[in-house]
């Protein structure tokens, strides 16, 4: 019998494990508390006021925020699903794309590997779970991924201009054009590193060890043939992030605080944004930066409400329920380890008994 997956699969949670507890991971997580220590004693916040406006919460908006947000990986399933078909290299003999749920399942458990780990190797973990399921190679997954991610830099700027162009004609603040020119920096940086894989990525490649070399290919093909069909694509995307905007108006509603309308594209992509800083889930940059946002509009109390309700959405909803995935996960992959090895059994213990009874047989 090929042990190789059950033995393959054992080695990626032991790694997980100790990256876990890497010293890297706990100094990230010494950071982040180091960060929202500064939250607490800089803000000035009126921590009284503050769990009051949490205290009195209309639970069932709450409710539906936390729906909202949950919904929204149904949409970003559907979208890796198709930047997966498009690239059209999985061999139908060997391996299919995930179904829409089970990419949904593998983004939320690489969205709660970044919430206890540090670097962002949820990331990694995620193309590694798609590539097992698809039969796929590792190089390709990933590629798909930072496909997907070129696809959320152009959808968030777009959904911000807009935002900011209607927040700055409603209000005198210019803050948040922040934001647009740091969404306009990473689209920038995107269109490059797009444009370079495009004419010089064989060249590349040539250069380049023979394994790396393939690898990279992989990646490339991975990369830019999923921008097919960018129609559908970019509407799947943008519907993820009309459910994430929703998830924070009904935070918003939810707590009774009156929040300018366009304003809260603004924080919610914002928070998209900070969170990819490589400390756990963002912790410790994403809560002071939504307070800062918020800042724009609403009193410090009102602010830090609603940032620490929409992090028990978007961090501690993410750790338990990722969490309860992966380990279910991991349970039935255990399991289907074992019936398999229970059938491999059965049936040399048959080949077995056949054999016995053909030489019973031929002695008589």
């Amino acid at each position: 019998m090929d042990t190789t997956q059950p033995e393959h699969q054992q080695s990626q949670n032991a790694l997980l494990k100790r990256r876990f507890l890497s010293l890297p991971s706990l100094l990230s997580f010494a950071v982040a508390a180091v960060l929202l220590l500064l939250l607490v004693t800089r803000f000035n916040l009126d921590w009284e006021a503050t769990w009051a406006n949490i205290r009195a919460i209309n639970i069932w908006l709450y409710l539906a925020a936390m729906g909202m947000y949950f919904a929204s990986f149904w949409f970003r399933g559907r979208r890796w699903q198709l930047l997966a078909r498009n690239t059209r290299t999985i061999a139908a003999d060997k391996g299919r794309v995930p179904s829409t749920l089970r990419t949904a399942q593998f983004i939320l458990i690489g969205w709660f590997v970044n919430s206890v780990m540090w670097l962002r190797l949820g990331d990694a973990y995620r193309a590694y779970l798609f590539a097992k399921e698809s039969k796929g190679t590792f190089s390709w997954s990933l590629g798909t991924i930072v496909a997907e991610r070129i696809s959320d830099i152009a959808t968030i700027l777009v959904v911000l201009v807009v935002s900011i162009v209607a927040f700055t004609l409603t209000t005198e603040n210019t803050t948040a054009s922040m934001l647009l020119l740091v969404v306009l920096a990473g689209a920038g940086l995107s269109m490059m590193l797009l444009l370079a894989m495009r004419y010089y990525g064989q060249r590349l490649a040539k250069l380049l060890p023979k394994r790396l070399g393939t690898a990279y290919i992989r990646f490339q093909q991975g990369t830019l043939g999923s921008f097919k069909q960018l129609p559908v694509v970019f509407m799947l995307g943008l519907a993820g992030w009309a459910f994430e905007i929703g998830r924070l108006y009904l935070v918003v509603s939810a707590l009774g605080v009156d929040a300018p309308l366009a304003l809260i594209p603004i924080v919610a992509l914002g928070h998209a944004l900070l969170s990819t800083v490589p400390t756990p889930g963002g912790v410790g940059v994403v809560e002071p930066g939504i307070i800062g946002l918020l800042l724009i509009s609403l009193e410090k109390s009102d602010a830090a409400s609603v940032a620490l309700v929409d992090r028990s959405i978007t961090y501690l909803s993410v750790i338990a329920v990722g969490g309860a995935i992966f380990l279910v996960m991991q349970v039935m992959s255990k399991r289907k380890g074992r019936i398999s090895d229970a059938l491999f059994d059965s049936v040399e213990q048959g080949n077995h008994t056949g054999e016995l009874a053909d030489k019973k047989h031929n002695a008589h």
